[in-house]
């Protein structure tokens, strides 16, 4: 079996979470670590923490079960891939210059178009096998 696209940014998204957290956890206990808890600084590296696992595991997800017979599985993989690179990026960038949150509509748009994309596909299928069953 070989490790597909999405597998591999998955699960490296997975392992920058793990890490981004650790490194955040180190100084969790200050009050004023990144501005204090409530700053926008904080709040938007912590999103971006979380992004990248979330967006990983759903790129992993994806490459092990929703795309295996999907029609628009390149496009799909490639907004996948894009967007979960893109969003923890934003966000952390945002944190370093608020004036770069001026990028969420990039991996918003990859995100939404992604999902769209496998609906799309999903529903096509869903289509076939319905004409398939109802075949004389």
């Amino acid at each position: 079996m070989h490790s597909s696209a999405n597998e591999i940014t998955g699960w490296s998204l997975v392992l920058v979470g793990f890490v981004s957290g650790a490194v955040l956890g180190l100084g969790f206990d200050r009050d004023d670590f990144l501005g204090g808890y409530g700053s926008f600084r904080r709040r938007i590296v912590r999103l971006g923490h979380i992004a990248c696992v979330a967006l990983g595991m759903l790129n992993v997800l994806f490459a092990s079960a929703v795309a295996a017979e999907q029609p628009h599985r390149a496009l799909a993989s490639a907004l996948l891939i894009a967007g979960g690179i893109a969003m923890p990026l934003v966000c952390f960038l945002t944190a370093w210059r608020a004036a770069l949150r001026r990028l969420f509509p990039i991996p918003v748009a990859c995100l939404v178009a992604a999902a769209v994309t496998v609906l799309v596909g999903l529903l096509a299928r869903t289509g076939t096998d319905v004409l398939q069953r109802s075949a004389p």
